[in-house]
C-alpha cells in the first residue's frame, strides 16, 4: 500500500443509481469517478464483482473468476454496438432505493440474449479473452450450461458422468451445449470489457481500485466442481465440514458460511497453484486487494456439514506462513490488505507484520473498553493500517448511535470526543476522527458521508434476506459535497 495519506469511499457497484433497477459499469460509475476526483479522494473500494447465488450475496458466486452480469451497462452495449437504443425501453419503473434482483436479473439477461442472437462473427478480441482465460473460462461455462440444462441442480446432485467430469460424457454434452457456453463466453467477455474501461477510467482520473477477495468459494461453483481435490470434500462431491467463524461481536451463534474448505495439505503439494491463479487473475482488475477473513491463513474455523450455526465448530491450522511466502514471490508488488477483524490471535497479528499487510480499524468498534487500550480508537493507530467509520457489516454510523450503542459505549464515545453529540451530527464526527486517523487509508463508506441511518445499512451478518439492496440517492452528487470532502482532505493531509 502506498506511504502517502490518502482517503477514499466505499460504494458498491449495485448500489450506483440508474434506471435498469441496480447499479453498472456504464456512465453512473463515471460520474462517481469525477466525483471522487472532484472531492479529491484517491481510492473507490467496493465489493467482490463475481456472480451472485445465494441470498444476493457477492461473497456467494459459482466462479471465483467470472464478473456478475447484473452488472454489464445496457448503455455501454449500445455504444459499443451490441444493442439498439430502442432495444432499452423497460417494462415497467425500478426501485431507485432497493435492487430487485430477481427483476433485474430477467432484464439483464433478456438484453444479453437480445446481443447474442444478432452475432454473426465475433472479433479477434474476444478470441483472444477466450483463449488468455481458458483455464477458468471453459470450466465455468461449461458448468453454467450444464446448470441450466438439469433444471439448476447442485453439481454433487448431477449424473454420474457429468458429477465427475468423464471425458467423454463431457464431450458429448459440450456438442450438445454449445450454444449456452458459447452465451456464457460472450457475456464474460462483455462484462471485462466494461469493466476494464471502468478500471482504466478511474485510473486516468488518479483513483484506484480497492477490491475485494473472499477468501472461501461456493460449493456449488465451477471451482469446486472442476478442482474437487484442494477441497474437504466426500466421495459424492458434498462438504465434510463447512466454513464459518466462531460466535463473536457480529453474531452471538457465530457465522456459518457453508462454503467448502480447502484441503490445504493437497494445495501446498501443488505449490498452491489454483490459489496463484485466482490472485493473479483478480490482481489485473484492481489496485488494491482486501483479502476477507485473513485469519483463515492460519486457522480455518470448520464446522460439521449439516450443523445448523457455527457454535460447536473448531479451530485447524492452515499453513500461513508457508502460503503467502508464495503470493509474495509471485506478487512482490501487490498492495493487499488483511481483514483482520473478529477474534485475532497473536500468530495472525505475527504473520501481517512479517507480510506487512495493513489491517482495518474500524471506528464504531472503539467505544466498547477502555479509551485507554482499544486498538480502534484513533490514537492507538498506526501508519500501516486502514481506518474505516464502519465496513458494509455494520449498521450506519447513524443507524449505531441510534440503535445498537450501549449506554457505557455512549459515556465512552462523548468523554473521547470531549463533548456531547446528536444523531444528526454524529457520522460527519466519526468521518472527521477518521480522516484525523494516522492510518495512512482512510476509507468512508458512503452511507457515512451522506449521514444515512439504518434504512441504508448493506448488509446484517448472518442472515440472508433483505442484504445487498440499498442504492444511493440518485441526486447526492453536488459539488456541496464534493467541496466539503475536498476542504477535509486538505485540512487532514490526505
Amino acid at each position: 500500500m502506498k506511504n502517502q495519506r490518502r482517503s477514499g469511499i466505499l460504494l458498491h457497484i449495485t448500489s450506483l443509481p440508474s434506471r435498469f433497477g441496480i447499479g453498472d459499469l456504464g456512465p453512473e460509475a463515471h460520474r462517481f469517478a469525477d466525483f471522487l476526483k472532484q472531492a479529491e479522494q484517491k481510492v473507490w473500494q467496493i465489493l467482490p464483482l463475481n456472480p451472485i447465488t445465494i441470498g444476493d450475496s457477492p461473497y456467494f458466486s459459482p466462479s471465483a473468476f467470472a464478473g456478475n452480469f447484473l452488472l454489464i451497462s445496457p448503455e455501454k452495449m449500445v455504444e459499443e454496438g451490441w444493442l439498439h437504443p430502442l432495444d432499452l425501453e423497460l417494462p415497467h419503473a425500478f426501485s431507485d432505493e432497493k435492487v430487485d434482483y430477481g427483476e433485474v436479473r430477467k432484464l439483464k439477461l433478456g438484453y444479453l440474449k437480445k446481443a447474442f442472437a444478432r452475432v454473426t462473427l465475433l472479433n479477434a478480441d474476444y478470441e483472444k479473452f477466450c483463449e488468455e482465460n481458458s483455464y477458468w473460462l471453459e470450466d465455468y461455462s461449461l458448468f453454467i450450461a450444464l446448470k441450466e440444462s438439469y433444471e439448476g441442480a447442485v453439481w454433487a446432485d448431477w449424473p454420474q458422468g457429468a458429477r465427475s467430469r468423464e471425458v467423454e460424457f463431457l464431450n458429448e454434452r459440450k456438442v450438445q451445449l454449445q450454444e449456452a457456453i458459447d452465451f456464457e463466453k460472450f457475456v464474460q467477455y462483455i462484462f471485462f470489457e466494461q469493466w476494464k474501461s471502468l478500471k482504466k477510467y478511474c485510473n486516468d482520473q488518479g483513483i484506484e481500485i480497492f477490491g475485494d477477495l473472499p477468501i472461501y468459494v461456493t460449493h456449488d461453483s465451477s471451482d469446486v466442481w472442476a478442482n474437487p481435490e484442494i477441497f474437504k470434500l466426500d466421495h459424492d462431491g458434498n462438504p465434510l465440514v463447512v466454513a464459518g467463524v466462531p460466535p463473536d461481536c457480529f453474531s452471538e451463534t457465530g457465522q456459518l458460511w457453508g462454503n467448502p474448505v480447502y484441503n490445504w495439505e493437497v494445495l501446498k503439494n501443488k505449490s498452491y497453484d489454483w490459489w496463484m491463479r485466482r490472485l493473479r487473475f483478480n490482481l489485473k482488475f484492481m489496485d488494491v486487494m482486501r483479502i476477507d477473513h485473513f485469519r483463515g491463513f492460519v486457522a480455518a474455523w470448520e464446522v460439521p456439514a449439516g450443523d445448523e450455526t457455527a457454535e460447536k465448530g473448531c479451530w485447524q491450522s492452515v499453513p500461513g506462513d508457508d502460503f503467502f511466502c508464495e503470493v509474495l514471490k509471485n506478487f512482490p508488488d501487490a498492495s493487499i490488505v488483511a481483514e483482520d477483524l473478529g477474534v485475532i490471535t497473536d500468530e495472525v497479528r505475527e504473520l501481517m507484520d512479517r507480510c506487512g499487510f495493513p489491517g482495518m480499524k474500524i471506528l464504531v468498534f472503539a467505544f466498547d473498553s477502555d479509551l485507554e487500550t482499544n486498538p480502534y480508537l484513533p490514537h492507538n493507530h498506526i501508519e500501516n493500517c486502514v481506518v474505516y467509520t464502519g465496513t458494509h457489516d455494520c449498521n450506519t454510523v447513524k443507524g449505531w448511535f441510534c440503535h445498537d450503542m450501549s449506554a457505557q459505549q455512549e459515556a465512552n464515545l462523548f468523554e473521547y470526543l470531549g463533548k456531547e453529540i446528536s444523531a444528526e451530527k454524529i457520522a460527519e464526527e466519526l468521518v472527521r476522527q477518521a480522516l484525523m486517523s494516522p492510518a495512512r487509508l482512510a476509507i468512508l463508506p458512503m452511507q457515512d458521508v451522506l449521514g444515512l441511518d439504518e434504512s441504508a445499512r448493506f448488509n446484517f451478518p448472518g442472515t440472508k434476506e433483505s442484504n445487498w439492496q440499498w442504492r444511493m440517492p440518485t441526486d447526492c452528487l453536488d459539488s456541496e459535497l464534493s467541496d466539503h470532502l475536498a476542504l477535509m482532505v486538505t485540512e487532514f493531509g490526505r
